[in-house]
């Protein structure tokens, strides 16, 4: 009788912990599928900020970097769809292979994120040097360009929209351009409510798109660390779970 119980609670535990593995590996494969959706989307999407950005001539080198976050993104969803898939799979069919493939995979990714982190709380102090870099050149464009290259225009005016800012730092940065040089106005987009016949130099009281990027930043800080400690909490649970499975099929085996 002892014994069958033991059997019992044995099953039970491993029935839960199955449980458990497709729970963890449906949290990752929706994950896995809206990042990489928002990957698809930043590469098609050329009205996006990253689309503006690619068209900077002179930009930083480091630029690339951020110009990739798209393929990046694509990569991050597709691995992420690979491990929940491989994680529902080997549950179900108790597939040691499969549960030790799982395991190895998140492990990899859990240590390249760690690698990340401690990579930009190192280099935090360069990333105030790049986007001082990179303002000097965007300003250099607007003034260049705007209202002047309709494809420059148009990607400045589809991004102040959508983000309710202007310019870079603020609306000093078309002065100078074409079309202040023509008009003698700002974009409407700089000023509250205005209309395209008022919009000067003192009524231009809208924030440029860097400082509001930033403030969203700041302001979600704690939010995207929370989120970020959740994923890490998540990676080591799936991790200790599909090793238990891989350990108690073995023995199953034997």
């Amino acid at each position: 009788m002892p014994h069958r119980q033991n059997n019992s609670s044995r099953m039970g535990c491993f029935g839960f912990l199955k449980v458990m593995m497709f729970a963890f590996n449906g949290i990752i494969f929706l994950a896995g599928a809206a990042i990489l959706g928002v990957g698809i989307w930043v590469k098609v999407d050329s009205g996006s900020i990253l689309g503006l950005l690619k068209g900077i001539k002179d930009a930083p080198a480091e630029m690339n970097q951020i110009l990739n976050v798209g393929y990046l993104l694509i990569a991050v969803g597709a691995v992420l769809l690979i491990i929940g898939f491989l994680g529902c799979c080997g549950a179900m069919k108790e597939s040691r292979c499969m549960l030790l493939l799982f395991f190895v995979i998140v492990l990899v990714v859990f240590i390249a994120e760690v690698a990340g982190a401690v990579v930009i709380l190192v280099f935090k102090p360069l990333a105030g040097e790049l986007i001082e870099k990179l303002g000097t050149k965007v300003v250099q464009n607007i003034k260049k360009d705007y209202g002047e290259n309709v494809d420059v225009t148009a990607l400045w005016n589809a991004t102040m929209d959508t983000l309710k800012c202007c310019g870079f730092y603020n609306y000093t940065d078309f002065t100078g351009s074409p079309f202040e040089m023509r008009t003698h106005l700002y974009p409407q987009q700089c000023c509250h409510g205005a209309v395209f016949s008022s919009c000067n130099d003192t009524s231009a009281t809208i924030t440029g798109c860097f400082p509001k990027f930033k403030q969203l930043i700041d302001e979600n800080t704690i939010a995207i660390v929370a989120v970020a400690l959740g994923i890490a909490a998540l990676e080591i649970m799936a991790m200790v779970v599909s090793m238990t499975l891989y350990c108690i099929i073995g023995s199953k085996s034997d």
